[in-house]
């Protein structure tokens, strides 16, 4: 299988049948200028879009009503002639014209709610004749034209309550109103559906690449991220994902052994999005935060009806690119280093108390920020190879897990656990040793946090956490800092003030405590981060992980908070490429952060600890040497200046 182009475009096309004159504008010559002026090696192009109309002649579905002729072979055999890439996009789960025509074959929730009243698409069930359908859709584009993979997209595990679901629930013999029931159905649905794609495509054309699209990978899933040959991470951070979904996407897919791109956005919002563009600034630093995270990078573009591309789109997209195509060849065959792995809750099946993500995009935000070099993790990986392991707020020690951990601790390790972490599946006691004694939970929230160490920019105070805590007394452990209790819990009856109510002095005992295995923070403070972003709940974890890794960290560095930091090595070019990257998202309009001005940064110090001495310390893709200091295996360099990314090779 060949290696995923850097540079793709992802080219959406859903076009209503009330819109004439389709692809009229559509012009070979336009349409290779377009791709040339954007620096495009890849771009997916479209036989069917979500209303449901093909843009190629067909007889397995009805041709868009508008389009005179074969717009998915023109688009072909164009980007062919200039050695781009042609992945093909169909639309699996949104069919309209389809859910219209057999409103029967509906995925269908428990309240068996249908609107036709309101725009937009519905979403159709796999264990319906449409499936059949859909397959012979699937093998008339393979089996016609010369893609070079195919996209299907709206597709992932869904639960449904359609007749036909309940009706293979019954034949089972068993009873529909089990959920566990219908779990069971949905993952045997989609396997059904991703098994008979494969068989199709690969029949006509072995080893073409698929991908299934579901907007998101889960993590702990690897059986459904290997229904795929390889992955598109779909992150647009304006349509709502924001600028931390990637980086915790990719550091977990980092890990699977799959090649997987990096899926932004022209748009200033989402898709289907005419009109919109972001900052090119925007664009670059995302692109960058992709190959900084071992991805390749694809932009989604949607195409005008008239087929006529858009040039401000791809001058837009030319300024990220050129940029790219410069960098890849240390951006190939990366692999990424770290220190730390962050076992995510997701993997786990533990659910936050707010939503599954929270505690995870917490530790994430914290990390990045902290400039540590880390991994997310799922249960399936060796972690023998990592210094810390964080156990993020809700992760209970079920055997399998405790299994691991233990192992893990056995191996040298140490353990960073917060909140519910480490305690037993009923949550009444330390399944693990950390040096603590579980009480309950604690009764207060919020309370109050006293650090008996020094944090910077503040003197000592009692500071207010508002993540849930438990409440615990020591069992071998060292106290690093203790909570305090408020005066009262806020009530109808107890309230003071206009939040909440202020500390009491009062000892409430143990708040964060070391011991022989690592270091237990007693609240949800990932969770607590993700939702108020508090300083001093970074600044506690920032200590606990300095503490654990106290002579073992790779990376040192001055980049300020915003900045992100990376170490790839690619061992086939006995090298490590330090990524650095610099911009500062801002709120624009109730809930789009964008970015602007990216502002150069100065002398920018990095410290690294590594195995290998160095040769030659370079910038790519300038090529210019800079001087660097080596002491045993530690190197020290200053990055002159940086603007938006920079990469800084090692050779040894």
């Amino acid at each position: 299988m060949n290696e995923l182009p850097f540079r793709q475009v992802h080219l959406d096309f859903h076009t209503s049948e009330a819109i004439d004159g389709i692809g009229s504008q559509f012009s070979k010559k336009q349409f290779q200028e377009m791709l040339k002026l954007g620096h495009v090696n890849s771009i997916t192009v479209f036989a069917k879009c979500h209303h449901g109309w093909s843009y190629h002649p067909t007889k397995t579905n009805e041709m868009h009503p508008g389009l005179k002729f074969d717009l998915l072979g023109e688009m072909i055999e164009a980007a062919h002639e200039i050695g781009v890439k042609t992945p093909v996009y169909i639309s699996a789960g949104y069919d309209e014209k389809t859910a219209v025509k057999h409103p029967e074959w509906l995925v269908l929730s428990k309240e068996q709610k249908i609107d036709f009243l309101r725009p937009g698409y519905h979403l159709l069930c796999f264990n319906s004749p449409y499936l059949d359908i859909l397959i012979s859709q699937i093998e008339e584009v393979v089996q016609n034209y010369d893609a070079d993979g195919i996209f299907l997209d709206i597709v992932g595990v869904r639960l449904c309550y359609c007749h036909n679901c309940l009706a293979e629930i019954r034949k089972a013999g068993k009873d529909p109103r089990d959920d566990k029931a219908i779990l069971e159905l949905a993952e045997k649905t989609y396997a059904n559906y991703t098994k008979r794609v494969e068989e199709a495509i690969h029949r006509i054309k072995p080893g073409m690449r698929i991908f299934h699209n579901g907007g998101h990978i889960r993590h702990g899933r690897r059986d459904l991220a290997f229904m795929n040959s390889h992955l598109e991470l779909e992150s647009l951070p304006t349509g709502g994902w924001g600028y931390d979904h990637f980086p915790l996407s990719a550091r977990y897919v980092q890990n699977l052994g799959l090649e997987y791109l990096g899926m932004t956005g022209k748009f200033h919002t989402s898709w289907g999005e005419f009109g919109g563009y972001k900052h090119p600034n925007a664009l670059r630093y995302e692109v960058s935060l992709s190959i900084a995270n071992g991805a390749k990078c694809s932009i989604g573009d949607q195409l005008h009806p008239s087929g006529l591309m858009d040039k401000a789109t791809y001058a837009l997209i030319g300024t990220a690119y050129k940029e790219v195509e410069e960098k890849e060849p240390w951006c190939r065959n990366a692999a990424n280093v770290a220190d730390i792995a962050l076992l995510s809750t997701e993997s786990t099946g533990f659910k936050d108390s707010a939503r599954v993500g929270k505690s995870d995009s917490g530790a994430v935000r914290m990390l990045l920020e902290g400039k540590f070099l880390f991994d997310v993790v799922d249960l399936e990986v060796d972690l023998s190879k990592y210094k810390v392991l964080i156990l993020p707020d809700n992760i209970l020690m079920t055997p399998v897990i405790k299994h691991k951990v233990e192992k893990f601790l056995q191996g040298g390790g140490k353990v960073l656990a917060t909140g519910a972490s480490g305690l037993n599946e009923e949550k009444n006691e330390f399944a693990i040793d950390l040096g603590v004694k579980w009480i309950c939970e604690n009764p207060y929230n919020p309370d109050y946090f006293r650090p008996h160490f020094e944090i910077d920019c503040f003197e000592n105070a009692a500071f207010i956490f508002y993540g849930k805590g438990q409440k615990i007394a020591l069992a071998g452990g060292t106290e690093l800092g203790h909570r305090e209790d408020p005066y009262f819990n806020r009530d109808m009856l107890h309230f003071c003030s206009h939040r909440h109510t202020p500390n009491s002095g009062r000892n409430g005992g143990p708040g964060i405590v070391e011991s022989k295995n690592g270091i237990y923070i007693a609240w949800n403070i990932f969770e607590d981060y993700a939702t108020s972003g508090s300083l001093i709940l970074k600044k506690t974890v920032i200590y606990a992980l300095n503490r654990l890794l106290t002579g073992q960290k790779t990376l040192e560095t001055n980049l300020p908070a915003q900045g992100i930091v990376t170490l790839m090595q690619q061992k086939d070019e006995n090298r490590y490429v330090n990524h650095l990257l610099y911009a500062s998202p801002v709120r624009r309009g109730e809930t789009i952060e964008i970015i602007e001005d990216i502002l150069p940064l100065y002398n920018i110090n990095v410290t690294l600890k590594l195995p290998h001495k160095a040769k030659k310390v370079y910038l790519a893709p300038q090529m210019k040497e800079i001087g660097f200091k080596q002491d045993g295996n530690t190197i020290s360099y200053t990055v002159p200046e940086l603007e938006c990314h920079q990469m800084v090779v090692i050779d040894y």
